[in-house]
């Protein structure tokens, strides 16, 4: 019950999603640097030969969760990671939806294009409440 109580609270709503956020920047970054490649061509990419891509996504990945972590921690001091969050959400949802359907369909690019265009809004709505909380005196 009590966390269903902090729920209705901006603030407390903005840290726990950008935490899910950036849980899932972090194991998709593992995942890119540990998982075999066999893996990836089950999903539809072609044979991987050469991992060094696919390990610099998983590297991008676990700088993107330190961003988010640290946006969850103090969303106050860190505001304009908030906003590069948004926008790096914003470039994958355009670059992973354009490239499945312009290069080449791999139904889990698209898929993911679809998820960070939820993230990224989720993210960019649920700071606004929050920001508006403050300013009125609510959080």
């Amino acid at each position: 019950m009590h966390f269903f109580q902090k729920l209705k609270d901006p603030s407390f709503r903005f840290s726990l999603f950008m935490w899910l956020v950036a849980a899932h920047s972090f194991s998709t970054g593992l995942g890119l640097i540990f998982l075999p490649s066999e893996l990836f061509e089950t999903l539809g990419y072609n044979m991987i030969t050469e991992r060094f891509f696919a390990v610099q996504g998983g590297v991008f990945h676990i700088v993107m969760f330190i961003g988010y972590s640290m946006a969850a921690i103090k969303k106050e001091k860190y505001e304009g990671v908030v906003y590069l969050a948004v926008i790096a959400k914003l470039f994958a949802t355009i670059f992973l939806v354009a490239y499945s359907i312009i290069t080449a369909w791999i139904w889990v690019v698209f898929i993911s294009g679809i998820f960070d265009l939820l993230m990224g809004t989720f993210m960019y709505f649920l700071y606004k409440q929050y920001k508006k909380s403050i300013s009125t005196g609510a959080g």
